[in-house]
């Protein structure tokens, strides 16, 4: 198939250190062009790829100098996907939703991954002015503030079987890692952490927006408790080593997290998880296997003296069989394969009525839905 994969300028694709989406259309692209399809990357051109590539800009906007206006950059854009859209089977947009009315006249081609939260306000009043656009979620909880819209299925994010390597070890402290903001709750690891009687490193990039939080509440925290260590923001090469000698994984979340990277990065190398139980925590943890949901900082400091009951082996496996980047691709081209069939069947492709995709609630039925 000849897709298009359309991914946010604000990183280079893949991110140099932070940027989940940035790193999702990656590993997606990467897979597609393996398995033989003809793929273009609009995105920054500092990105990496094996597929074309269509510099939108010269670098990642976030590490861009000077003043920089992201809106501009993005809407050039989409204005030239829109003049290229006929080049295309799919156009996989990973923009949310600034591409909505520059390519209504393509929307039957068109396939959205909506990678950020949904709960905002007038967002219910953006999505029920183009409910005929063809949406992936990435979790089946992200999906809940939502109006009636056109879901094509829910698709869980994957990585690459080989990025981050299996530690069948791991080592004696916590970890907590990606951004320093009050829904991530670094203040609830570290108090964990404190109470547990174990070391912490904290791994995380502090956003100017960010900068007050971390200067009146994280930064105190960190100097007052020598157990705990602020690393900064680290790249993929050392989040291998962060992540894979880490006891486990602290994800004490305070807001519909849509997926969680982070988790599967840690299942990768086979370190647990303990994770608070919101947004789409639940649909990505297996309780007692790959770590523990809770709902208090008591029961967080309660589980990490009950890690010694799960096994690394085993977490690596459910990484490997629910999380690969393979399974994400294999997911997507399904998805592209009825959007181009129900286009091709259409008696007017001009006026594009909605695919008749049946909704899909995670990779599993979804797969038993093309076998």
């Amino acid at each position: 198939m000849r897709i298009a994969q359309v991914a946010p300028l604000i990183e280079s694709v893949p991110p140099r250190r932070y940027g989940g989406t940035e790193r999702i259309v990656s590993y997606l692209t990467e897979e597609l062009v393996r398995a033989g399809h003809e793929v273009t990357l609009f995105a920054s051109g500092d990105s990496l790829t094996s597929a074309a590539l269509e510099a939108m800009c010269e670098t990642g906007l976030r590490l861009a100098p000077g003043p920089v206006d992201p809106l501009l950059y993005h809407l050039l854009m989409l204005e030239e996907v829109r003049k290229r859209a006929d080049d295309f089977d799919v156009i996989h947009v990973h923009v949310d939703l600034l591409h909505y009315p520059v390519l209504r006249e393509h929307r039957a081609r068109s396939l959205t991954t909506l990678h950020g939260r949904l709960d905002l306000p007038a967002a219910h009043r953006l999505y029920a002015n183009f409910a005929d656009y063809p949406l992936v979620s990435i979790s089946d909880h992200q999906r809940t503030p939502m109006p009636p819209v056109n879901w094509a299925a829910t698709i869980h994010h994957g990585l690459p079987k080989d990025l981050l390597p299996f530690n069948p070890k791991g080592g004696d402290y916590l970890a907590f890692l990606g951004r320093i903001s009050p829904e991530k709750r670094p203040d609830r690891a570290i108090v964990i952490a404190v109470r547990a009687g174990m070391p912490l490193k904290i791994a995380a990039k502090v956003d100017r927006a960010d900068q007050a939080y971390w200067e009146d509440m994280i930064r105190p925290m960190v100097e007052a408790n020598p157990n705990v260590e602020f690393i900064g923001e680290i790249d993929e090469r050392q989040k291998a080593d962060f992540l894979g000698n880490a006891a486990a994984l602290l994800f004490p979340i305070d807001w519909p997290e849509p997926f969680g990277l982070v988790m599967i990065e840690a299942m990768s190398c086979g370190t647990p998880v303990i994770a608070f139980s919101r947004g789409s925590v639940p649909e990505v943890l297996d309780e007692g296997v790959t770590g523990y949901l809770v709902n208090s900082v008591e029961e967080a400091v309660a589980r990490v003296g009950e890690l010694s009951r799960l096994d690394r082996s085993a977490i690596r496996c459910a990484f490997e069989r629910r999380f690969s980047a393979e399974r994400m691709a294999k997911d997507y081209v399904a998805v592209y394969q009825r959007l181009a069939a129900a286009r091709a069947t259409s008696p007017a492709v001009r006026r594009a009525p909605r695919p008749e995709l049946r909704l899909v609630a995670g990779h599993d039925a979804l797969h038993d839905a093309i076998r």
